[in-house]
């Protein structure tokens, strides 16, 4: 039985054995309603979103399922949401706060903005898109099943913005910025979401444009033949233009954190690693007296410039999480609110200017009500984020954290047990036991049949 009949199934218990009185009985029963399971859009339209036993239908394309299908009805629902593009929702704030500083500060001869946006590209990309065109291995651990929504085994949702960029080289952009909804399994916490927002921005030099303003530019290039790899640069590019086009990098983004938090603020670079970029750098800003991490970046994989038509030039790309930004910069302290429709949480954020200083004033604290789960593990085939999965997909919001609290290994069955506590609360209200309860009934009987655990009770 798959987890879409599971999930069904435990759902239409829990309507019909709670009172329809009941404030969470009524927003479940309208939205698990399974043809169709809605996102919302900003235009008020629903987007096309279906899921049965044989396929998956999103935006009126119809995807097959086959073995690699794991994507949910609960995060099918959420598929074009676009909270980046709900005027003044904090996500949205933030990208626009962006968008600006670049508008502003990158202007051609005309006057216009030298780097286009694009905000509103599909979620839906293929295995291709997400992980080939930005040259991760075939046995790198992202793409593993347990970390990702797969429609099937061609297609997927979004782990990331950079999924596009090879088809925007393409198009012929050399400067951009992209925003948009991915998608990743993961556990649960107030920091983590299966749905969050990204943003990045590419930009690619021509010889003449990296070397325009360097004395003798004339004599240098960005690429040498016979060249090694070497932690400062890729085989293919002379070290001259490795270290113009990292310097323009880290220049740009240390103006965008300061033109976030402020002219005052420290910044450090730390040596990191990823597949499409190299040399390759993490951001880290000192923010309340922490050092925290806001984005990645590096000189971009020139195997992927070539690939995207675009190998006459050489260039920098970075990515950051939108939500990560805003829970500092607003001091939001719980990812789940960005998702809030609470007229309290909203309003706060409806500001005249897009630079009007607001901090999130805190709602009311409902009091959180924990139960605990333990089963037996089983031999193969059992990951945390099936488990994660399922929970979000029985509890949603009402589950705030998930925690690992006791491992036990069975001396002479050779078992392994877990036991997770789940902390329940609601946004808006007081949660009941006997509300929680049903919930975690439901979370048990479904861990049983579809993840193969045998329960302990």
């Amino acid at each position: 039985m798959t987890l879409y009949n599971i999930s069904q199934t435990f759902l239409k218990h829990i309507v019909c054995h709670w009172s329809a009185s009941c404030q969470w009985t009524r927003s479940l029963a309208v939205s698990h309603k399974l043809y169709p399971c809605r996102g919302l859009s900003t235009d008020g339209s629903a987007p096309r979103l279906r899921i049965s036993e044989d396929s998956i239908e999103v935006f009126s394309h119809v995807y097959p399922r086959d073995d690699m299908t794991n994507v949910t009805a609960k995060i099918l629902s959420k598929v074009g949401s676009q909270l980046h593009n709900w005027p003044h929702h904090p996500l949205w704030l933030i990208k626009e706060r962006i968008k600006d500083h670049f508008y502003r500060s990158y202007i051609g001869r005309t006057g216009n903005p030298l780097f286009s946006v694009h905000d509103n590209l599909s979620p839906v990309v293929t295995v291709e898109q997400n992980f080939d065109s930005l040259l991760i291995p075939p046995d790198h651990p992202s793409r593993k099943k347990g970390d990702n929504y797969y429609l099937n085994c061609t297609h997927m949702l979004r782990a990331h913005t950079s999924a596009h960029q090879k088809e925007l080289v393409r198009s012929g952009l050399d400067r951009f910025l992209l925003a948009g909804d991915v998608y990743r399994r993961d556990e649960i916490d107030s920091n983590h979401y299966p749905v969050f927002h990204q943003m990045e921005g590419v930009r690619l030099f021509s010889n003449h444009e990296l070397f325009a303003r360097v004395e003798n530019g004339e004599e240098l290039s960005l690429f040498e033949s016979g060249g090694r790899r070497t932690p400062q640069k890729q085989e293919t590019h002379t070290l001259e233009a490795v270290k113009l086009v990292e310097f323009d990098l880290k220049q740009a983004l240390t103006r965008l954190m300061r033109h976030l938090f402020g002219e005052d603020l420290e910044i450090r670079w730390v040596d990191c690693y990823f597949p499409f970029t190299h040399p390759s750098f993490e951001m880290e800003v000192r923010f309340q007296g922490d050092w925290l991490e806001v984005l990645g970046c590096g000189v971009m994989e020139q195997e992927l410039v070539c690939s995207a038509g675009a190998g006459n030039k050489m260039g920098w790309a970075f990515g950051l999480g939108l939500e990560r930004l805003a829970m500092v910069l607003f001091g939001i302290p719980d990812i789940r609110l960005f998702w809030s429709e609470d007229e309290r949480f909203l309003k706060q954020f409806r500001l005249s200017d897009i630079y009007q200083p607001v901090t999130f004033q805190p709602l009311s604290k409902y009091p959180p009500l924990f139960n605990d789960i333990s089963f037996w593990l089983p031999t193969e085939g059992y990951t945390e984020n099936d488990f994660y999965d399922l929970v979000r997909s029985i509890g949603g919001d009402l589950v705030e954290k998930v925690t690992l609290v006791d491992e036990f290994t069975h001396p002479k069955m050779k078992r392994v047990s877990h036991c997770y506590r789940v902390e329940y609360r609601h946004m808006d209200r007081t949660l009941t036991q006997e509300e929680v309860c049903i919930i975690h009934r439901a979370i048990e009987q479904a861990a049983a049949k579809e993840l193969g655990v045998q329960g302990r009770y």
